[in-house]
């Protein structure tokens, strides 16, 4: 049996000392300001894209890897011996799961396994935990497939954010409903729902009060949540309302599987600065 390489785009959001445990390779997604083109925390950091939005008055694009560079890294782990599990970014959400199922087509059967998230940031994270783990454990790649994919669907990932601004500029949001918006300090909470970002909640006042509905939803799946990792995902959100989460979420778990992460750069083009999230898989 083959040695397992778990390999991941960018948007899963895990911190680079997770994704050294479990020895991933990253793909990274692209960036486009205009013709300049820069790769997702490689060549361009989060806190460098909203010093451009700002210069610039404008927001970037996004776009998946080409299929070419996504079976250059499988290629480079297969030609060593291992079979590859990928995963990234859902399908409904972006097109980087179709370059990845094109470069599947350059490798034999059985080689490589694509795990659809149907979710982004650290909730594919937390599927891609899943599967370095097993491949630990010297599990097969089909077998970290199939125990891995079902969980797609018991994925719960929801965030308050702090500002309309980008989601106004990027198309997601009327002008009326910003103006609103700053007005009556609103802050949608979107969450994802059969692979699609909707708009879940609109809860009033400071950030630090919207992020109480997190701690509500999370309460209500509080028994049926799988406590072997939660995320605190955000974007550059403000050290008293990620402090504040992670304390309360120490009450009902263990502050050892609350793992504190920031968006990557193509996650933060369509969320915006002061974005925040918990993020975890129900039994």
């Amino acid at each position: 049996m083959n040695k397992v390489k778990v390999i991941v785009d960018s948007t899963c959001d895990l911190t680079p000392e997770l994704y050294k445990e479990f020895d991933m390779d990253v793909i990274p997604l692209n960036v486009n300001f205009g013709e300049e083109n820069y790769l997702d925390n490689v060549t361009l950091t989060p806190d460098e894209l909203y010093a451009k939005v700002k210069e610039k008055k404008t927001l970037p694009s996004s776009a998946a890897a080409s299929p070419a560079v996504i079976e250059e890294h499988f290629k480079k782990y297969i030609d060593q011996g291992y079979d590859v599990v990928f995963t990234g970014i859902g399908s409904t959400l972006s097109t980087n799961f179709q370059s990845a199922t094109i470069a599947k087509q350059s490798f034999p059967d059985n080689r490589v396994y694509l795990i659809d998230t149907k979710n982004l940031s650290s909730a594919s994270g937390l599927l891609a935990l899943k599967a370095g783990r097993m491949a630990k454990e010297g599990r097969s790649a089909g077998e970290i497939f199939a125990e891995v994919q079902p969980l797609a669907d018991k994925l719960s990932a929801q965030f308050v954010v702090d500002t309309l601004d980008y989601l106004h500029k990027g198309g997601r949001c009327s002008g009326t409903a910003k103006i609103f918006g700053h007005l009556f300090h609103i802050h949608p909470m979107i969450k994802v729902i059969d692979g699609k970002l909707v708009v879940y909640k609109k809860p009033r006042g400071t950030l630090k009060m919207a992020s109480n509905e997190l701690l509500n939803v999370f309460k209500e799946d509080y028994p049926n949540i799988d406590l072997e990792n939660v995320m605190v995902t955000h974007a550059g959100s403000s050290r008293e309302v990620a402090e504040y989460l992670k304390s309360e979420l120490a009450k009902f778990i263990d502050p050892k599987i609350i793992h504190e992460t920031r968006a990557g750069c193509v996650i933060s083009t369509h969320c915006g600065y002061g974005t925040i999230g918990i993020l975890y898989i129900k039994k």
